[in-house]
C-alpha cells in the first residue's frame, strides 16, 4: 500500500529523514531521499547511514524494492545532489539512473569539488530530468543548515566552529573559587549533550582537563558514535590518568583522541600517550602556544565538519580574538553570581566599535534557562 503525498511535501519529508541522521553520518552529510510515483504516492524512502554504509538514494531504492514497488519513471526527491564519485561507496547518480528513475529533484548542489553539479549532469546525460531548488528556498536553506559544517569544510577548508558556554545572567561561568556545577538546569545540560552528539569532534583545553578531569563525551543519549576528541595542550601536560583517555572505545566507531601541542620536549609523555592510541600533533605557534588556525585546517583534513568547543575562558578568548568562532551556543541561567569567571578572556577595548559583533540566529527556552544561538555578523 502506498502513501499519497503531493509536491512540494516530498522534499519536506526528505528533510525530515535527513534530520534522523543528525548523529549518524559524520563525516558524510546528512541526506534524505523520497521516491514518489506520478500520482505523488511514496514508493520508497531512506536516509544516509553511518560512514561506509549506503547513502540516502540507495536506501530509498532498497525500501521501494522491499515494498514491491517499481521505480521506473518515478521522481527521487533528495536533500543534496546525488554523489558522482567513487568514495567509500559507489556513485548514487548512477544507481538512480540504473534503477530507471525518471526525474531527480535536489534541494542543494553538493559543495564537494568531486561532485559540484556532476551528479545532476550525469543524470541528465542518462536521460533523467533534473531540477535543483533555488538556494533561497526554505528547503535549500534547511538542507544547508543541516549540513553547515560539511559545507564550511568543502567551501572554506575549515570545520564549523561552535563554541558552547553556560553562564549566569551576569555572564559568569563559575564562581571565583571555580565552582560551576550546576549553573544551568538539567534540561539545558541534556540539550548540551544533544549538541555534542551532532558534532564530529569535541574540543577542550588542557586547563579544563587539569581543573575538572572531564569525560567530555555524550551521555544520557543513545548515540551511534562518540564524537572524536581534541585537546589543546601546548606543553603536553596531559595526565596519563585523565578520565578522557579512557573514552576511546573500540571497533570502527572508536573515538579518536588528538592532542595538539607546541613543544618537542617531554618525549616520555609523548611516547606514553601514543602507546595508548592517542595522536600527538605538533602545531607550534607564536609565544609557545598552539597555532589554532593551523589546527583547524588540519582538523578539516581529518574530515571534521562541526567542531564543538567547550573550554575555559582563556582558550575561549584566544579563539574569539583570532576570529575562529563561527557560532556561539550560549545557555543563560536566571541567576546572578557576582564576581567570578567570565565566558571569555578578552582584552579591554577603548571603543564600542571594537566589540565582537554577533547576530542572534535563534533564541529558545530550554527548561528554566535560555538557549541563545549567535553567529558572527558578516564583515
Amino acid at each position: 500500500m502506498t502513501t499519497s503525498i503531493a509536491p512540494p511535501f516530498p522534499i519536506t519529508l526528505a528533510l525530515d529523514l535527513a534530520y534522523q541522521a543528525l548523529w549518524l553520518t559524520a563525516p558524510n552529510p546528512r541526506v534524505g531521499c523520497v521516491i514518489t510515483a506520478t500520482d505523488g504516492s511514496v514508493l520508497g524512502q531512506g536516509h544516509t547511514q553511518r560512514v561506509g554504509g549506503p547513502h540516502a538514494e540507495v536506501m530509498a531504492l532498497r525500501d521501494a524494492a522491499v515494498r514491491g514497488h517499481s521505480v521506473l519513471g518515478a521522481t527521487a526527491w533528495v536533500t543534496l545532489e546525488p554523489c558522482a564519485h567513487v568514495g567509500r561507496t559507489g556513485p548514487c547518480c548512477d544507481a538512480l539512473a540504473a534503477a530507471g528513475i525518471g526525474r531527480v529533484v535536489s534541494a542543494m548542489t553538493d559543495p564537494n569539488p568531486k561532485v559540484a553539479g556532476q551528479g545532476m549532469a550525469r543524470l541528465a546525460a542518462a536521460g533523467v530530468q533534473t531540477e535543483t531548488l533555488p538556494p533561497t528556498s526554505d528547503e535549500a536553506i534547511q538542507a544547508r543548515e543541516l549540513n553547515i559544517g560539511f559545507f564550511n569544510r568543502m567551501e572554506r577548508g575549515l570545520p564549523w566552529v561552535r563554541m558552547k558556554m553556560a553562564a549566569s545572567l551576569d555572564g559568569q561561568t563559575a564562581l571565583q573559587n571555580g565552582q560551576s556545577q550546576w549553573i544551568t538546569g538539567p534540561k539545558a545540560r541534556a540539550d548540551g549533550h544533544a549538541w555534542r552528539a551532532r558534532a564530529c569532534a569535541l574540543l577542550t583545553g588542557i586547563g579544563t582537563v587539569l581543573e575538572d578531569d572531564p569525560l567530555l563525551n555524550v551521555r544520557g543519549l543513545d548515540v551511534p558514535r562518540q564524537p572524536h576528541l581534541v585537546v589543546v595542550d601546548s606543553r603536553l601536560d596531559m595526565p596519563l590518568n585523565a578520565q578522557l583517555l579512557g573514552t576511546q572505545g573500540t571497533g570502527e566507531q572508536a573515538r579518536q583522541i588528538w592532542i595538539y601541542t607546541a613543544t618537542t620536549d617531554n618525549a616520555d609523555k609523548r611516547a606514553a600517550l601514543i602507546a595508548r592510541g592517542v595522536s600527538v600533533i605538533d602545531m607550534p605557534g607564536p609565544g609557545g602556544k598552539v597555532d589554532l588556525a593551523g589546527m583547524l585546517r588540519d582538523l578539516a583534513l581529518r574530515e571534521i565538519n562541526e567542531l564543538h568547543v567547550e573550554a575555559g575562558h582563556k582558550l575561549n578568548g584566544s579563539f574569539i580574538r583570532e576570529g575562529l568562532v563561527d557560532e556561539y551556543l550560549v545557555y543563560i541561567a536566571p541567576q546572578l553570581l557576582g564576581p567570578g569567571q567570565g565566558m571569555a578572556k578578552l582584552a579591554a577595548m577603548d571603543a564600542l566599535s571594537d566589540s565582537v559583533k554577533l547576530a542572534f540566529h535563534a533564541v529558545d527556552r530550554i527548561g528554566q534557562d535560555l538557549r541563545l544561538l549567535l553567529r558572527r555578523q558578516p564583515d
